[in-house]
């Protein structure tokens, strides 16, 4: 059987330290981390491309957080077998993006009702179904589903706060406005002050700007950093806390107002990219592969006065 290696992480309630306890095994990617007591985070495989998962277990069923794509839904279903034997009765994409919705097929086939906001299945009827046909000339799990299309989630949330409450745990899925993307879904947990955030928050350089609406995605962080956050479970890398969400939103704000101030001073898209010093604060945030392109993408927001993901 594949080993697992499972962090611990319990709150020691008299001194608010953690302790955390890593059997020996495959470091890396895949390692599943308890964040509290029947709430856990999964690290995607990052070599495969796969995304993080929450699995959150109710009284009578689990709850998955991102269907990824096919090859990370299997996985995930094999360890969430491992973690406990109810079944996954909901599976929520946070957005529409394939490695957060592409597994949608194979979770339905397990019995599971795959749900999302509204804007997933917009944005699925927008870029679709280019994208799938794309991602099955180089993703040998999407070939293999022999699908001409991704499937949309089956059901859609049209208000912005939807709630399942069995007596034994709430969840709340929450819709702040077009961020990362239109239907950008958060999963929060009140009680335990947990917060999914899909990729609306990533722990690394792992921003893809494309479909966003970058001027207005952290003005959308700072109306999801009113919630009590006590840990924040990224889209990818490792899970944190609040520093997560603020530094997320620095990041952005930062990136933007460096992108227009050459933009006033009549600087050109390639003198900004090779000048463009960001603050150490944010350097988690950046990769030289990837910040030429985010500076693009903002400078052609800004430029073209509408949103990334509307060009």
């Amino acid at each position: 059987m594949r080993c697992l290696r499972i962090c611990v992480l319990l709150a020691v309630l008299v001194c608010g330290s953690f302790a955390v306890f890593a059997p020996p095994c495959r470091a890396g990617s895949e390692a599943i981390h308890i964040v509290a007591p029947g709430i856990w985070f999964r690290e995607g495989d990052r070599d495969q491309g796969h995304c993080n998962n929450a699995v959150i277990e109710m009284k009578d069923y689990m709850i998955v957080v991102d269907a990824n794509y096919p090859g990370g839904a299997i996985a995930v279903m094999r360890d969430v077998k491992f973690i406990s034997p109810k079944p996954v009765k909901y599976v929520f994409d946070t957005h529409h993006h394939g490695d957060h919705s592409y597994g949608n097929a194979l979770w339905a086939q397990a019995g599971a009702t795959t749900i999302a906001f509204h804007g997933v299945a917009e944005e699925m009827k927008r870029v679709e179904p280019a994208r799938w046909l794309e991602a099955a000339k180089t993703r040998a799990d999407v070939a293999a589903l022999h699908l001409d299309a991704p499937q949309p989630p089956r059901q859609a949330i049209d208000e912005d706060i939807f709630v399942l409450d069995d007596g034994a745990r709430k969840v709340e899925f929450r819709h702040y406005g077009w961020g990362h993307t239109r239907g950008d879904g958060y999963v929060y947990l009140p009680k335990e002050q947990v917060l999914c955030t899909g990729d609306a928050v990533v722990n690394g350089p792992f921003n893809n700007l494309r479909d966003a609406n970058i001027a207005n995605w952290p003005d959308v962080l700072d109306k999801v950093g009113k919630l009590r956050i006590r840990f924040v479970l990224p889209g990818h890398g490792m899970m944190g806390g609040r520093e997560l969400l603020a530094g997320q939103e620095q990041f952005l704000r930062t990136l933007y107002q460096a992108v227009r101030k050459g933009l006033d001073h009549g600087v050109s898209l390639e003198e900004i990219q090779a000048g463009l010093k960001l603050p150490e604060a944010v350097k988690p945030w950046v990769s030289e592969a990837s910040l030429k392109r985010q500076t693009a993408d903002v400078y052609q927001e800004i430029k073209q006065g509408k949103p990334r993901g509307d060009l």
